[in-house]
């Protein structure tokens, strides 16, 4: 097993357990799993730079740039991994002071359910049983159309498949 592959699998397992525990109700469950996402990018950024290579420094041996810069490693994906670490850095600190900011208030680290999503939700509950009737009664509508329209023209509405499956 080659290390690009090794490496492909743990990038997929921790973006699977970092988007599992960014989904917890914890709000210590939900940095972990944003750093473990930050870790499976760095390991993405770091499989998509391409071959590993020399130090970018150019020094003077007597070969010419173009001989020099074969053997280089790009250091773009290097650069983008640095600010990837303190862009995470920064909003782990963010999250951890709005964690600490939440154990002191309210002596808890679960997210609670708010009562104007759980109003919404039934609100599209009712909507969305509203709007399945008034699908079902347009089908009927229709069906009764079509048959109307087929009586008038001396054809029946229903091929002989529709009559079968009733």
């Amino acid at each position: 097993m080659s290390i690009t592959l090794v490496l492909v699998v743990v990038m997929a397992v921790l973006y699977a357990a970092g988007v599992y525990q960014m989904l917890e109700r914890s709000l210590t469950r939900i940095l972990i799993g944003f750093l473990l996402v930050g870790n499976a990018t760095n390991i993405l950024i770091l499989l998509m730079a391409g071959r590993s290579g020399l130090a970018p420094f150019v020094t003077d041996d007597g070969r010419s740039y173009e001989q020099i810069a074969e053997e280089m490693a790009d250091p773009l994906p290097q650069a983008l991994i640095l600010t990837a670490i303190v862009i995470t850095f920064g909003v782990s600190a963010f999250l951890l002071a709005m964690i600490y900011r939440r154990w002191r208030l309210a002596n808890a680290d679960q997210v609670e359910n708010d009562e104007t999503d759980a109003s919404v939700r039934e609100d599209a509950a009712g909507i969305s049983a509203q709007t399945t009737a008034d699908d079902r009664a347009l089908d009927v509508l229709l069906e009764s159309s079509d048959e109307g329209t087929a009586a008038k023209h001396g054809e029946s509405a229903m091929t002989d498949d529709r009559k079968e499956d009733r």
